[in-house]
């Protein structure tokens, strides 16, 4: 059976001007598109605002460990055919044999 419907072309959406009430405290923009324009002619260190503070945590959270590169290739070819990252299927294996490595110790310990 032919399909005889017409392709559906996607609408582009409707621009719209968005306008902000007040202006902007630097620019005294009015709309995005004015605010854009403004900020394509300046620079923010003409405009020294208030100060913002803040910490950062920078402590690693990724552990690089050596790997067979043959063993790698058959963990990379297993997630794959999972459709899982490499990452992803790893941890979800040294998960598993922790909590069975865990499971036998406790039961050794009874």
């Amino acid at each position: 059976m032919k399909n005889t419907s017409k392709p559906k072309i996607a609408k582009r959406p409707k621009t719209t001007v968005r306008t902000i009430r007040s202006g902007t405290s630097v620019s005294h923009s009015h709309s995005l598109e004015e605010l854009a324009e403004f900020w394509d002619t300046h620079d923010t260190t003409d405009y020294p605002l208030n100060r913002v503070e803040f910490e950062v945590s920078a402590t690693a959270r990724h552990h690089y460990v050596a790997v067979d590169p043959d063993i790698l290739s058959g963990v990379r070819q297993v997630a794959h055919a999972r459709g899982l990252s490499t990452e992803s299927l790893i941890n979800l294996w040294l998960q598993e044999r922790l909590t069975v490595a865990t499971a036998r110790k406790a039961n050794k310990a009874v």
